[in-house]
């Protein structure tokens, strides 16, 4: 009888990144992997110990240091203190035979008892590695099991393959092929493609993705130094810079104009020489929409204002520079009505 496969559907804040599943060592360790897959699955009811739900589902990661571990699953107390198993509040290690010799293991917290496999969602467990951390490796953005189950003998496993033209790990320290400086270079446009045939179609959710791995690849050289060619230099940046901007676009597409201005602050802190002056007002026009968005009006005029500057005729930028305008009248004569009331 095969071992069972049991999952988490993992969101970090609101957004869902996707599945990861697991194999469980139900031959080795049984009563720790059948714990396991009932919690998994909630089907043992409520706790004696904990008056909680016996479910994964609900439970936070509360520890992540990456290249390491992550921590959860606690659904009683959200923090690492609490949790019960379905046989108690505590049961026996069954052995300590299986150990962490290798990365994407999963164990109950003792951390040798128990130990499982990860069979798919690598890519998931890296984002979540990645996600920025505050005081004693606590998610910044709750990091939750949004649901959880088993999967029955021969089912589907829920994960789409890599998209088409794909080859690359999500993660580059997950690739296997050559990485030097100008293998990076070759990956990141590929990507950058595949983002753009995206894009065209308007699946911006996807294009964004294909950008933001592509930065990934370029990011493993952070910076240059006097002995990088300079025809490198401006290959990484011919890359990069036009990812950045399809990226923020996709974000204000998405209704995230938040990363839009990150995305587009990115691009304006590069080293002047890099960024042209289409990228530049596509940068300003860009982060000056995603101001209006959020409607920080000054901010949304400053930078429309500087786009409009480089780019004097660029009819989107001239419109977006009318609404800002418009959005500024209309709230003056807001607030010199709410100020001869007081005068009445």
């Amino acid at each position: 009888m095969p071992n069972p496969r049991t999952y988490f559907d993992i969101n970090i804040g609101q957004e869902s990144i996707g599945r990861i599943v697991f194999e469980l060592f139900a031959d080795v360790v049984p009563k720790t992997a059948e714990n396991f897959r009932a919690l998994c699955t909630g089907e043992k009811g409520i706790g004696q110990t904990t008056g909680k739900p016996l479910s994964y589902k609900g439970a936070p990661f509360h520890r992540i240091i990456p290249d390491f571990m992550i921590q959860g699953g606690d659904f009683s107390n959200q923090n690492g203190t609490g949790g019960e198993s379905i046989y108690g509040a505590k049961f026996e290690d069954e052995n300590f035979d299986l150990k962490h010799d290798r990365p994407f293991l999963l164990s109950m917290a003792n951390a040798g008892a128990g130990t499982n496999g990860l069979l798919k969602g690598v890519s998931v467990v890296r984002e979540i590695e990645r996600t920025p951390k505050g005081s004693g490796d606590a998610p910044l953005s709750p990091v939750i099991i949004a649901d959880c189950g088993e999967l029955a003998e021969g089912e589907d496993d829920g994960i789409s393959g890599p998209d088409a033209g794909d080859k690359y790990a999500d993660w580059p320290e997950d690739y296997e092929g050559p990485r030097e400086d100008t293998d990076l270079v070759v990956i990141a446009q590929d990507l950058k493609t595949l983002g753009n045939n995206f894009f065209k179609t308007g699946d911006y959710a996807k294009a964004q993705k294909k950008y933001q791995k592509a930065i990934r690849y370029l990011n493993e050289k952070p910076v240059f130094d006097s002995d990088d060619a300079p025809e490198l230099v401006k290959k990484f940046y011919a890359v990069k810079i036009p990812c950045y901007l399809n990226k923020g676009f996709c974000a204000l597409k998405l209704d995230k104009p938040e990363l839009t201005i990150k995305d587009m602050t990115t691009v304006l802190d590069m080293d002047t020489q890099y960024p042209s002056e289409a990228d530049k007002t596509k940068a300003y026009f860009r982060r000056g929409s995603a101001y209006l968005k959020i409607n920080d009006l000054d901010s949304a005029k400053a930078d429309l204002e500087k786009a409009k500057k480089l780019s004097p005729k660029d009819p989107g930028v001239l419109r977006e520079l009318e609404a800002v305008h418009t959005k500024l009248t209309a709230k003056r004569n807001k607030e010199k009505k709410a100020y001869a009331k007081m005068f009445e």
